[in-house]
């Protein structure tokens, strides 16, 4: 008898026991001789005695090119060569699990085989297809339907226990290279304030899984060059920019930045694209995502920058809410029909949603968006203005620490808000109430030195002497040029946070050893040398390199010790791309 906690339904198992399945013994395990990460290619070297194979893993996720962005189509390539110079028989397998198709093991699913033109899949999914039933965090996709797609030249197409394999056998050869797909069709993607709607690649409804994967193998050279010509061109700007150690994190955060997110288009014509906040309760389009992730998006696309916050400005414009700040999300991923969050983050979010707007417009050169959601923003500058200063008993975006009073990195944020509402206004034409917000904003700041200052560094909160935090949100001062604090603030911090270095970090507070690794590198890009941005950078890099835990990149981590804390594949790691921001805008 054997049971499984599979973390839904239990599953419990009764059946006589089999002989294990013994691999024969002229069967050997490949070697693994290297592997190389980039932005949107993984690529593995493996030896394998008389041939070498190379197999290169590929999310063409191509900014400017949304129509290839959402196609739900990958690659794996293969590049095989003979290693004595002489040919050798060379097959290869690829098994893909219908798991990927499933919430849970246990799960009933259905297999087939379908050929069109040149192209044959094989196809996996639940028999049961509740589309956009489920919804929450810590959950797998329960309908839809996994693909393994390749042309029918010299394969064989298998369903093997449920498995789908295909054995593509490449002959007598010295030297040869090809390609298989894999897809996911999910039919449907999005709830959105009532209405289903059908991902961005076929929301016209005039495509379908075989469209996008005869594209996909149309296009597979030009693709693939693509990929590398941008893979190299992001690594060297980013090695430019903050070092080698820098570059290799930005190629880590990019595919999961984008994985993390769905793109989708609203009944009114308006892009969306909605974060899930894995690992933490599952909300779908949460400010204080959207708001570290912001830097990747204004880099690469500002279309998806805008469809991080179009839904906010949705939801607070509508009936379902009458509160004078920002919304915090507007669902549980996938149904964003209403904030799913069970309290507010008033200061946190309207600052955020403000100082995005102005960071859209400075990006674009105008603040024509912003002007359309005039309205809102000023509701929400008028409640900064009247508790932003010294903020209440409230949550942060730093929510796992807990409610408290007079966050001074919460204050800033405020302040910051405030300064973003006069320089968009300043943006439209209206001097006089850019100047009112302008000085207000430096008023403020004058006052939040005083209430913060501690000696040698500044405070966690305005009432509790000898505590520190990293005044990230300050960042954006200097990215916009406004000085509305003094620069020496920035330099005492700095130089105060370089004494409270661990081995993988710099610590979010003086609460506890834990850090975001966000954050840091917004507190790195504050700094203004290279040698020390590089300091506070290294460290993460060690632990990404370093750390015992086999799961997808975290972004809350211990500096003291090479394990993370529960946020995991979340999407605010597309702030790393801050200091790649910072230096574009320097370069104007």
């Amino acid at each position: 008898v054997h049971c499984r906690n599979t973390g839904g339904y239990g599953v419990i198992d009764f059946g006589l026991m089999a002989q294990e399945k013994r691999i024969p013994k002229d069967i050997r395990t490949a070697h693994q001789t290297s592997v190389k990460l980039l932005p949107t290619q993984t690529i593995y070297d493996f030896d394998c005695d008389a041939v070498s194979l190379k197999l290169t893993f590929t999310a063409p996720f191509l900014p400017d090119n949304l129509e290839l962005a959402s196609r739900p189509v990958n690659y794996i390539s293969y590049d095989v060569k003979s290693n004595d110079g002489k040919v050798h028989e060379v097959k290869i397998k690829f098994e893909v699990s219908p798991l990927l198709a499933v919430d849970h093991q246990g799960s009933p699913t259905v297999e087939e085989i379908e050929t069109f033109g040149d192209l044959t899949t094989l196809k996996s999914g639940t028999t049961t297809q509740k589309v956009l039933e489920k919804w929450g965090d810590d959950r797998r996709i329960d309908w839809g339907y996994v693909y393994l797609c390749a042309d029918r030249h010299n394969t064989l197409f298998s369903i093997d226990e449920k498995r789908l394999s295909l054995v593509r056998s490449l002959g007598s050869v010295k030297k040869t290279t090809g390609y298989v797909m894999l897809g996911y069709d999910d039919v449907y993607s999005i709830q959105y304030l009532g209405e289903n709607l059908r991902p961005y690649w076929n929301r016209t409804r005039q495509e379908s899984i075989r469209s996008q994967f005869e594209k996909a193998a149309k296009e597979y050279a030009q693709i693939i060059s693509q990929c590398e010509k941008f893979d190299q061109q992001l690594m060297d700007d980013a090695t430019s920019s903050g070092g080698e150690a820098y570059a290799d994190l930005c190629a880590l955060a990019w595919r999961q930045t984008f994985a993390a997110h769905k793109l989708v288009e609203s009944s009114k014509g308006d892009l969306l694209y909605l974060s899930k906040e894995n690992y933490s309760n599952g909300s779908i389009g949460t400010v204080d995502l959207s708001y570290p992730s912001l830097p990747i998006f204004l880099l690469y696309n500002l279309d998806l920058a805008k469809g991080l916050i179009n839904p906010i400005f949705d939801y607070c414009v509508s009936d379902s809410w009458d509160k004078p700040f920002a919304a915090h999300d507007i669902g549980r991923y996938p149904r964003a029909n209403g904030q799913n969050y069970g309290g507010d983050m008033p200061v946190e979010e309207s600052g955020n949603m403000l100082i995005m707007a102005a960071a859209i417009a400075k990006s674009e050169g105008n603040a024509e968006y912003a002007r359309k959601h005039w309205s809102l923003l000023t509701t929400w500058v008028k409640y900064l203005e009247e508790y932003g200063l010294d903020p209440e008993n409230q949550l942060c975006t730093d929510d796992f620490a807990g409610h408290f009073a007079h966050n001074s990195n919460l204050s800033i944020k405020a302040i910051l808000g405030i300064a973003s509402y006069g320089y968009l206004a300043g943006m439209i034409d209206d001097e006089t109430t850019e100047k009112v917000y302008m000085d207000k904003a430096r008023r403020m700041a004058t006052k939040w030195e005083a209430m913060a200052n501690d000696g040698d560094h500044y405070r966690l909160t305005f009432d509790k002497p000898d505590t520190w935090s990293q005044k990230y949100n300050l960042v954006w001062d200097k990215i916009f040029g406004w000085n509305i604090f003094p620069s020496e603030i920035v330099h005492k911090e700095i130089a105060y946070y370089l004494t409270k270095q661990n081995r993988y970090g710099l610590p979010l507070d003086s609460r506890a050893s834990y850090t975001k690794t966000d954050w840091v590198l917004w507190t790195a890009t504050m700094a203004d040398n290279l040698a020390d941005f590089k300091t506070f950078v290294q460290p993460i890099w060690r632990f990404m390199n370093e750390t015992e835990d086999r799961v997808p990149m975290a972004d809350w981590i211990w500096t003291d010790a090479p394990h993370s804390q529960p946020f995991r594949n979340r999407s605010v790691v597309g702030a790393y791309f801050i200091k790649l921001l910072e230096t574009k805008i320097n370069k104007q």
